[in-house]
């Protein structure tokens, strides 16, 4: 009972800083969680080395690493197949346009049609066909501003003009 509260200070720095560790996983980004879970094993391995030595220090160093391997992997396969995977934390599966998930409009109405350049385009800007306005891009080349342009290529969202040469 002497070791656990002589050690307290740094087992909870190592159990604290794996948790946050593990919780930094299924966040977004890098942050607070990471950040302090990393500042925390610190923390555990700086207070054994002063108080053990360097071998100590060294020693917990490599547990830790151990330990928190462990258990990023244990979260991932829970992620994957465990209870985790239950839960409404984690997406499942894709969002297929079978299902009415797209990432953007579908543009391949609009090749082969003629509209008027409403803006410069170097090489990108805005057109109008008929009624609508949308943004595309040229193949690098310069369009003035009021010029006939044809859809060639539409990718997504990018949609390909080129200009319409009148051969007089």
């Amino acid at each position: 009972m002497d070791f656990l509260a002589e050690n307290l200070a740094i087992i909870i720095c190592i159990v604290f800083g794996v948790g946050l560790l593990v919780i930094e996983m299924f966040m977004p980004g890098f942050g607070i969680p990471g950040i302090s879970g990393i500042a925390l094993l610190l923390a555990g391995v700086y207070f054994n080395w002063t108080k053990y030595g360097a071998l100590a220090g060294l020693g917990v160093a490599v547990a830790e690493l151990v330990i928190g391997g462990a258990a990023i992997a244990l979260s991932l396969r829970s992620a994957s197949k465990g209870k985790l995977s239950k839960s409404p934390l984690v997406l499942k599966g894709g969002q297929s346009q079978d299902e009415g998930f797209s990432a953007s409009e579908d543009f391949g109405a609009y090749l082969g049609q003629t509209g008027i350049t409403q803006t410069v385009l170097r090489p990108a800007g805005i057109a109008e066909f008929g009624d609508a306005r949308l943004n595309v891009v040229s193949a690098g080349e310069f369009i003035g501003k009021g010029a006939a342009v044809v859809v060639k290529e539409v990718e997504g969202a990018r949609i390909l003009v080129e200009e319409v040469k009148n051969n007089v």
